[in-house]
């Protein structure tokens, strides 16, 4: 019971003990029900969603009641897992979710109660799920969580939303920045035959930021904000729902949504900073296939790690239910993840070192929330294993020749990998795995992808992911034949 709860509980108790002493049975035992009910509207309260900045009752962003107080869900791990729970909890009990990123129903209004939210599917409630903790987050207003909920229900048909209708942006199209202190920073402006406009900052990032500034000859996107501090105004021409890839050579190979120009959820502008030196990592594959291999264990071994979410959710349910849960095993799939910074500048986490995480357990800091994910699919490319999705600390373990490495995760000391250094997780690293417990013999793909959010801004993304065949025997797994591409 939090303690909004009992202080409510407490006073309305206090008040029935000083009126008692003049009032019949009956009147005692309406008094009681009327603290049941209200303690029972209280609970109910507790842990309630509600969808925010949608046209219709289906769709917005997902706020979460908590102590009595309204808060946004951040959109770390937000998949359609947690999706499909927030429209179960909402009514649509046959339904789906289609989740939406980066605060697509506009800017987050309040503080982040969730965040790092790992559902299995089978919970009725989003606060059910594992996460973060109430209100521990690293997240701004561009990444609130939402949802598109549908259902084939008969009776909720007309709840189905509209298809998004993406078009491609104009052939001709000008563009440039304006309001910025220097050439290379400003709010977007684009010119077409309706003239000089400006673009809706609902839902834009760094890939759409990227290709405005190499539009520019400006180099690279080191931030894409959604603000009005460069100025600009929304109007009937404002582009909306700008969507880029992040391998454009110029904006008009991008898409928008045409239909809803000159409409906004916020009034905040799409802004870009540019700059000539950035950071790009790869992944080593070859190292992922050399050093892939199983592990048994137990989970009493393995409870730092469970602090971090490192293991499937069966664990969890395991360690719930079962008192002798430390016994266990859990199969592991192992391997080494070793990532090269081939660009012209560092990789640096983007949470100031002010925000970092001390995990106990482990005793370093994390800097970056999700700096990888690893993940396992099946044939119909749906996600069967969960993957790593721990804190990571950055640091240069080996550098190319004469380049000296400066950063290291040991006593607080600065974070990032340096330009032509390799940060290394080898597999003994706690986390550095595949929880493939509940996971039947077969053939799969597995996904490895480094920077998977685009939080960190970098030359491309195209070099971030490693997708590989994995087949798992009961005795064996074997990676094989990756390919370098997205995340």
């Amino acid at each position: 019971m939090n303690e909004n709860v009992k202080w409510s509980f407490w006073l309305i108790l206090l008040i029935i003990l000083i009126h008692d002493f003049n009032c019949d049975e009956d009147i005692k035992q309406k008094k009681a029900n009327l603290v049941k009910k209200h303690l029972k509207r209280l609970k109910k309260e507790e842990g309630g969603i509600k969808l925010v900045g949608g046209r219709d009752e289906y769709e917005g962003n997902v706020e979460v009641l908590h102590n009595g107080q309204w808060g946004s869900i951040c959109d770390d791990e937000w998949d359609s897992a947690e999706a499909n729970v927030v429209c179960k909890q909402l009514g649509y009990e046959n339904g789906t979710g289609k989740p939406t990123y980066s605060s697509h129903f506009g800017p987050a209004r309040r503080r982040y109660w969730m965040d790092n939210i790992y559902c299995d599917g089978t919970e009725d409630e989003i606060t059910k799920c594992r996460f973060d903790g109430w209100g521990n987050n690293d997240c701004d207003y561009t990444e609130a969580a939402g949802v598109i909920c549908t259902s084939p229900d008969p009776e909720i048909k007309s709840k189905k939303p509209e298809e998004k209708i993406f078009s491609k942006m104009p052939s001709k199209l000008s563009v440039r920045l304006q309001g910025g202190r220097i050439e290379t920073e400003g709010r977007v402006e684009l010119k077409s035959k309706m003239g000089w406009s400006t673009i809706c900052g609902d839902g834009w990032s760094l890939l759409e930021a990227t290709i405005v500034c190499k539009t520019l000859s400006l180099g690279y996107a080191n931030d894409a904000m959604q603000t009005t501090y460069f100025g600009g105004d929304i109007t009937n021409t404002t582009f909306y729902g700008i969507k880029c890839i992040g391998n454009e050579n110029t904006l008009s190979e991008c898409k928008y949504e045409h239909l809803k120009t000159g409409e906004c959820n916020s009034l905040d502008v799409a802004t870009v900073q540019c700059t000539e030196s950035m950071a790009d990592l790869v992944i080593d594959h070859t190292e992922l296939i050399r050093t892939a291999h199983l592990e048994d264990k137990q989970m009493f071994y393995l409870q730092c790690a469970m602090e971090e979410n490192c293991l499937a959710s069966q664990a969890y349910v395991i360690q719930k239910e079962n008192p002798n849960w430390h016994l266990e095993t859990r199969r592991l799939l192992r391997f080494t993840a070793s990532i090269i910074n081939i660009g012209t500048a560092d990789f640096r986490p983007f949470i100031p070192k002010h925000l970092w995480e001390w995990h106990m357990c482990h005793m370093h800091y994390h800097s970056m929330e999700v700096f990888a994910t690893f993940d396992i699919y099946n044939s119909e490319g749906r996600r069967v294993a969960e993957g790593h999705k721990a804190s990571f600390c950055l640091e240069d373990n080996k550098c190319l020749p004469g380049v000296t490495p400066k950063y290291a995760c040991a006593n607080y000391g600065e974070q990032g990998i340096s330009v032509n250094c390799t940060d290394i997780y080898k597999y003994t690293v706690d986390c550095q795995w595949v929880d493939i417990s509940e996971l039947e013999p077969g053939q799969y793909t597995l996904k490895v992808a480094v920077n998977p959010e685009f939080k960190v801004p970098e030359i491309t993304y195209e070099n971030n992911a490693a997708v590989c065949e994995f087949y798992y025997t009961h005795t064996q797994g074997v990676i094989r034949n990756c390919r370098i591409t997205r995340p």
